[in-house]
């Protein structure tokens, strides 16, 4: 009896503790990432940027609450939100409760998908097919069907009302100790909302350091920004990989960004030109896959410096 089944239960053991500490554990530990950025203009005094995203809100969750109003003590010159700010219909009073310190600082954000339509249950074995295909979000992939649709027009209003810049397919600017800051965002290609057409030409000459925002960092939109000459581009989306391997990394991004740059700093390159890319983690799950490994939940405090 133990020689047939000791293997088969070992491994079922084994599963339910992963299970136990990736959904109990990871996934409500939180971490802050801190980067520092030379994009500045030289001489030019730091800029502290608190990137949040991927929230996933689900009504209830109070831990995601209080570390979220707790990144107020870090005093950042302005908070830059990347979307998919929901996953539960209800949510919106508790995402701007939670965000309600930082609403008082300067800000701007861009919606995802998840702002707009409510999850749906769906194997994850899905996502790699889809990499294998080529296929992310709307690109190839039949729209969806049946979805629920959040009330992201009360989420809108909140953030407008605390003074939050909308970047949707648009430019915004804010201006810190003088320093002139242009933010030009797009709504979420991942459902194939980006009109970057609205926002082509490049940086104003009229400010000091301008900058890309977009929830998904879909290639298309990468590439458009660094040809136009965007030193820094800001992204979520990924969930940096959300379920990872030890010592190997994301197996997906989904998107149609490769897994090395799943998550963190790194260089994009079009036409000739780089830009950074900053690509957070975020710091919720689909209501439905409520779990992280190798992957903690995270917001980024970005120190822009000026460039040597």
């Amino acid at each position: 009896m133990r020689a047939r089944y000791g293997v088969p239960l070992g491994i079922t053991a084994v599963a339910a503790a992963g299970l136990l500490y990736s959904a109990g554990f990871e996934a409500r530990s939180f971490r802050l990432r801190r980067v520092t950025i030379p994009v500045l203009p030289p001489g030019a005094r730091p800029l502290r940027v608190l990137q949040v995203s991927d929230i996933h809100m689900v009504s209830g969750q109070r831990k995601k609450q209080r570390w979220l109003r707790s990144l107020a003590g870090l005093r950042p010159d302005f908070v830059i939100n990347t979307g998919d700010n929901l996953s539960d219909p209800e949510g919106v009073p508790e995402v701007l409760d939670a965000l309600g310190p930082l609403l008082e600082f300067p800000g701007a954000y861009v919606f995802g998908s998840n702002d707009y339509y409510g999850p749906k249950l769906r194997n994850p074995a899905r996502y790699l097919l889809e990499k294998t295909q080529s296929r992310h979000g709307l690109n190839g992939n039949a729209p969806a069907v049946g979805v629920v649709h959040n009330p992201w027009e009360d989420l809108r209003d909140g953030f407008d009302a605390a003074g939050w810049q909308n970047l949707t397919n648009t430019r915004g600017a804010l201006k810190i100790d003088g320093l002139e800051v242009e933010l030009t965002g797009l709504d979420d290609p991942h459902i194939r909302r980006d009109r970057y057409e609205h926002v082509a030409g490049g940086p104003s000459s009229s400010a000091d350091f301008s900058m890309g925002v977009v929830h998904a960092p879909y290639l298309r939109t990468l590439d458009a920004f660094t040809s136009d000459g965007y030193p820094l581009i800001l992204a979520g989306h990924t969930h940096g990989g959300q379920l990872c391997i030890p010592f190997y990394g994301a197996l997906v991004t989904n998107c149609d960004l490769d897994t090395d740059r799943v998550k963190g700093l790194s260089r994009h390159t079009a036409e000739g030109r780089a830009s950074y890319l900053h690509v957070s983690a975020g710091c919720g799950t689909n209501r439905y896959t409520p779990v992280r490994f190798a992957c903690p939940p995270e917001a980024s405090l970005l120190t822009l410096v000026g460039k040597e």
